[in-house]
């Protein structure tokens, strides 16, 4: 049987969505636009230079899946003529570019229910909730209460935070509650609680309340730590991760993962903050999962840390970075283990704003059981259904195998 890798390169799109117009992101391209910008010397910074080199990748298909959604092909991201595996774009039918949204399908669960979202005004959260809160867990008020970037509002709210000990509540583009607190001055157990009483206050169609705990004495040396906590609200039906816990078999979930699945099926969880430290329990794990293992990864800093930050040369850094390692990884696998790469959305740091942008995905498949060539256009359904067919799994509600190649 061997085993299944199931390893998201968090907001990695490669073009636009068919439907891309209805979001806002007509013409986005995370990996295009970063390659693009590299090769125009625009990429450069304390990190990287020149064009982007991702060998490796291309090596996998993801220049091939690249030019085959985008239609372009540049500098950088020229498909590689001699490949491994098989690589293709695949589309999304959940209606949101948000994480949740991304992982569900990609396990075989779309999202059929619209999420609910929060206005652009001041405040954008409904008095109710926030009144509620404040009351129930003694705040002496609430900061914020807006549509913003995480580091930015941290920035200009964080000492008056410190000095009022009320918490920053802001949102964005997706279905989130963010709440903002000091480790130290606010308590870092009692954001947690906070996040846990907002959980239950709001409607399951809102996708996350997540607790966003930063440290330092002002505004000029703030920063996000590891301990980001999101609070999700359960997958609507079984994705691949709860049906092969359910079947017996071994699951283990690297990084965000378990959040993201609010905990239903992940297994073993091994929490990890940051690209490296997720690689470096990824190849841990690879070394000791046993036969029939499904293994699922979420490398977050391309989106947390320089797509939503607008940080092309960061973007491409790590991309570059990656793409260093992944040999490490590829040559731990055994023998009929079969490796899926993908992404859950795009996040074009070369785009307006600072959200998601609606995007195609690269599947890329490698690994001793991997099919070769061409998979074309699939559905993000296809992924569960290719690992899930791998692992012996019966077929689920939603998807088709590309075990074979082309459906």
């Amino acid at each position: 049987m061997g085993r299944a890798f199931f390893v998201v390169l968090d907001s990695v799109g490669i073009g636009g969505a068919p439907d891309a117009g209805q979001f806002g992101d007509a013409g986005a391209d995370t990996l295009g636009h970063v390659a693009e910008a590299c090769a125009a010397g625009n990429g450069d910074g304390p990190d990287r230079s020149g064009p982007l080199t991702i060998p490796n990748l291309l090596r996998l298909g993801l220049g091939a899946a690249h030019r085959d959604a985008a239609g372009t092909e540049p500098p950088g991201l020229e498909a590689a003529t001699a490949r491994v595996g098989a690589w293709g774009h695949a589309v999304e039918s959940s209606r949101g570019k948000d994480t949740p949204s991304g992982h569900w399908e990609l396990a075989g669960v779309p999202v059929s229910f619209e999420w609910t979202y929060f206005p652009e005004t001041v405040p954008t959260f409904p008095a109710a909730l926030t009144e509620t809160l404040i009351r129930a867990a003694g705040l002496p008020g609430i900061l914020g209460n807006c549509h913003a970037s995480g580091t930015d509002i941290i920035a200009r709210l964080g000492e008056e935070h410190i000095a009022t000990g009320k918490p920053i509540f802001y949102t964005s583009a997706d279905s989130v509650v963010q709440i903002a607190a000091h480790e130290e001055a606010f308590g870092l157990q009692r954001l947690y609680d906070l996040c846990a009483r907002a959980r239950r206050l709001v409607p399951a169609t809102v996708g996350r309340i997540i607790a966003r705990p930063f440290i330092g004495s002002s505004a000029a040396d703030f920063v996000r730590t590891g301990n980001r906590r999101d609070l999700a609200v359960p997958p609507p039906s079984p994705t691949l991760l709860q049906r092969h816990a359910e079947a017996g078999g071994t699951v283990i979930s690297i990084g965000k993962i378990g959040d993201i699945f609010a905990h239903v099926g992940t297994g073993e969880e091994i929490k990890a903050s940051g690209n490296d430290a997720v690689f470096e329990a990824l190849l841990a794990v690879t070394d000791r999962a046993p036969d029939g293992a499904l293994v699922v990864a979420n490398f977050v800093d391309f989106d947390m840390l320089y797509g939503h930050r607008r940080d092309v040369s960061g973007y491409a850094a790590a991309l570059e970075a990656f793409d260093r390692r992944l040999p490490e990884f590829l040559d731990r696998l055994c023998d009929a283990d079969l490796v899926a790469l993908t992404a859950d959305h795009g996040c074009d740091p070369t785009w307006a704003g600072t959200d998601h942008t609606r995007e195609q995905v690269p599947i890329l498949l490698a690994g001793p059981a991997a099919p070769s060539g061409s998979l074309g256009t699939l559905a993000f359904t296809d992924l569960a259904a290719t690992l899930g067919a791998h692992l012996g799994l019966p077929g689920g509600p939603h998807g088709t195998s590309r075990l074979d190649g082309i459906a």
